[in-house]
């Protein structure tokens, strides 16, 4: 089967599911997305990873990563190879002395993994015909983020980008990951504008 190579292209509050968050994976060089819903802790664990952000004590995908080094385990790539009823399965593609084995695994923590491991993410051409969506522009995506999400600007703005930049840190050292979240939202925000 044909591998489509992925990127993130973007993480917002899930409309359909409270609590929860929708990653979009976007195909390299091409305009579809697959959204897929997550849940909290690995929302926080992807964006953590993409801020290259490290946390006082590792977190579980950081831990898994240290185990992985000390034993001398690579993980190649992330394949998101099935989309049974709704859910997004994947496989970790790792080696080690012993060869290359695939690991099952949920598409959300295999993302938080790749970006660990500095390793691709793809989806079967088939996964992407199935549940991929085209967005006819990039308003379409920030349409879709429900209000509460969009008063972080408002929440921050008697602030500048280097104050929130310094309460970010301050919040993952905490270990207050949803403010955290938030201000790495607004962060973003301010740099796209």
């Amino acid at each position: 089967m044909q591998k489509i190579a992925l990127e993130i292209t973007g993480m917002s509050y899930s409309q359909s599911q409270s609590g929860a968050y929708a990653l979009i994976l976007g195909e390299k060089g091409g305009q579809r997305k697959l959204p897929i819903i997550i849940g909290t802790f690995e929302a926080q664990s992807i964006a953590l990873g993409l801020e290259k952000i490290t946390p006082p004590r590792p977190m579980t995908h950081d831990l898994f990563k240290n185990f992985a080094d000390f034993f001398q385990i690579s993980m190649k790539e992330v394949i998101i190879n099935k989309f049974i009823n709704g859910v997004f399965h994947a496989v970790l593609v790792c080696e080690s002395n012993n060869g290359t084995i695939e690991i099952d695994a949920r598409s959300s923590d295999a993302v938080a993994l790749a970006i660990r491991f500095k390793c691709p993410v793809f989806a079967y051409e088939s996964i992407l015909d199935e549940a991929g969506i085209v967005l006819e522009d990039e308003k379409d995506a920030e349409e879709n983020i429900p209000e509460e999400k969009k008063t972080n600007a408002e929440e921050f703005s008697e602030y500048l980008t280097d104050e929130l930049e310094e309460m970010l840190q301050i919040a993952v050292r905490n270990e207050a990951y949803e403010e955290a979240s938030k201000l790495r939202d607004e962060i973003r925000r301010r740099k796209r504008s």
